[in-house]
Order: structure tokens, then sequence, then C-alpha cells
């Protein structure tokens, strides 16, 4: 941690804050904020997974990254590639060739194209294609078929494919390994893992924490569209005592090992958010201070978003 601090990020997210117009039900237009001072950084070399529940602003961050959100989105915050401001136009250029994503949805593939075709893209070769076909145990008849031809997990390793055709400096994976065979999920993060090695920065968003951690090298947490904590992987490994945030912590209580361990209450609406901590009405460390505006803070080699927190 200490030398990564001394690094420039590959990408940087600072104060993300995405909010959609919506209307009511008398026809009154407003905003719903969905993603509040939301922070994370992905450096050359590195993997940094995210994780949280479902509507914790993890596919809404692969989104505002590569600039693909709707057009009732509205962005503000600070977004960085390689030190310079990461604009629309930066987008449209990065995206597909030096950014690239996989999506969690397959319907991101073209259903009145051949997957060969897809997978091959502009810029790649017949003989790159062949080789990450036979890596992902695509045959030779998947380039002549259309998307609706494949089975789910089919698709999603076509999906990956059509993602390391290219040399990105920057993946961004949503959700890749849904679909497929452990060993196939295993080899995915392999992938990764080479890739970062080579490199490559990998945002991996993903709820399977014990398959993230085969690779990851750092874990954003996510809630209610904020970061609650950033932390070595290693630390989810050590268990509780290691991690900062008592939401991580539940998380980790939460997973099958640890026999599913539930807390009280759910993740609050967007549009009914209380002041100060999101967690705070949950929390068993909640006191008053809980309820002023609360930043991130360096502790013990990672970040966290509570006053609590030692």
């Amino acid at each position: 941690m200490e030398n990564r601090e001394k690094k420039e990020p590959l990408l940087k997210v600072e104060n993300l804050t995405v909010s959609f117009s919506r209307y009511d039900r008398g026809w009154n237009k407003f905003d719903l904020e969905v993603i509040h001072s939301l922070d994370a950084e992905v450096f050359a070399g590195e993997i940094l997974a995210v994780v949280g529940s479902s509507g914790s602003g993890k596919s809404l961050l692969a989104h505002s990254i590569l600039g693909i959100l709707p057009g009732n989105a509205r962005v503000s915050g600070c977004m960085e590639y390689r030190g310079s401001e990461l604009t629309p136009q930066r987008q449209k250029a990065l995206r597909g060739e030096k950014i690239v994503f996989i999506p969690q949805s397959v319907d991101f593939l073209d259903p009145l194209m051949k997957v060969g075709k897809q997978v091959k893209g502009v810029r790649g070769t017949v003989e790159k294609m062949k080789r990450v076909f036979h890596r992902y145990r695509l045959n030779g008849e998947v380039e002549e078929m259309y998307p609706f031809q494949l089975s789910g997990g089919m698709a999603r390793r076509a999906l990956i494919a059509a993602a390391l055709m290219e040399s990105p400096d920057l993946i961004i994976a949503d959700e890749p390994t849904p679909g497929l065979d452990p060993e196939m999920a295993v080899e995915t993060m392999k992938t990764f893992r080479e890739l970062a090695d080579q490199g490559c920065g990998v945002l991996l968003i993903t709820h399977d924490i014990d398959l993230a951690l085969q690779a990851a090298d750092r874990i954003a947490v996510f809630y209610a569209g904020t970061t609650v904590e950033v932390c070595p992987a290693s630390d989810f490994e050590k268990g509780k005592g290691a991690l900062r945030h008592p939401y991580s912590k539940a998380f980790l209580d939460a997973l099958p090992q640890n026999e599913f361990k539930p807390i009280a209450g759910t993740q609050p609406y967007a549009g009914k958010l209380p002041s100060g901590c999101l967690f705070a009405d949950r929390c068993p460390k909640r006191t008053e201070s809980c309820g002023a505006q609360i930043e991130m803070r360096a502790l013990r080699g990672g970040k966290v978003r509570c006053v609590h927190a030692t």
C-alpha cells in the first residue's frame, strides 16, 4: 500500500455522484441520487475487486467510467484516466480499445451478428481469435453461430473472449463469472491475474468474494451507493479483526462459510437516505457522531468511511 501511494493511478474516481431525472406520480420532475461521494482507484498491474450487495452502485460505477449511462443521468465528481480528465470525448476514444468492458448481461452481444465476427472485432486477427476460442472452450462452430444459439455459459465466454482480443490498459469486468462452471471461473480469474502481472489494471465487480480473493490485490466495499472501505485482499482472508468498517465485517459474516449470519434492517432506498453514515441505522456502534458527514480516511494500510473504525 505504501508503494502504491507513490504511484499515479491508472484510473481515479473521486467524489463521484450519479443521479437520474425522474417523475413522481404528480408528474413533478426530480433527481434521484443513486451514487453518493463514491471513490475508487485502480493501478496498473493490480486487480481491484468491488463487492457489495445488489443496488450498492457497482455496475453504475462501471457504466459511469465508460460513459454509457442513459441520457437522463447526471454525473459529477472527478474521473481521471492516466492523470487526465475522463471526458465524454476521451471515454468514446478509449472505450473498446484501451479500456475494455466485460458486461454483466449477455444482451450486449449483437443479436444480428455472428459470434466470430463480434469476438474478432475490427482490429483482431483470425489466429488470435482461434487461440482465445480454444482457451475458453469455444469450438469452430461457434464462430458461425448467432447469440441466440448459444447457452448462457457460452455467451458469457464469448464476451470474455471479445475483451481479450484487445491489448487494453484497463479491463472493467462486471460479474464476468456467473453461468461459468467452476473450472472456467477459476481460469477467468487466472487470466485476469496474468493480464495484471503484465501491467494491465483490472476493475473486477463481483458478488463472489471467495473467487475474487484468488486473484485480487485489493477489495473495495460498496454500500448504498458509496465506498465504505478499501483494503488489501489479504484482510478479508485474515477475518473480521483485520477489517475496518462494520458493514465489511457484516458482509464477511454473511458468506456461506460463516453460516449466512444476517443483520437486522435493509440497505436504504436511494430516495430516502439517512444523514451522515448510510449504514448507521443497522450499525451496533452507532452514536450521534454518525449523523455528520463522514469522509474516507486512511487506516491500517487501507481506507474507511467510519468515525468509529480503529
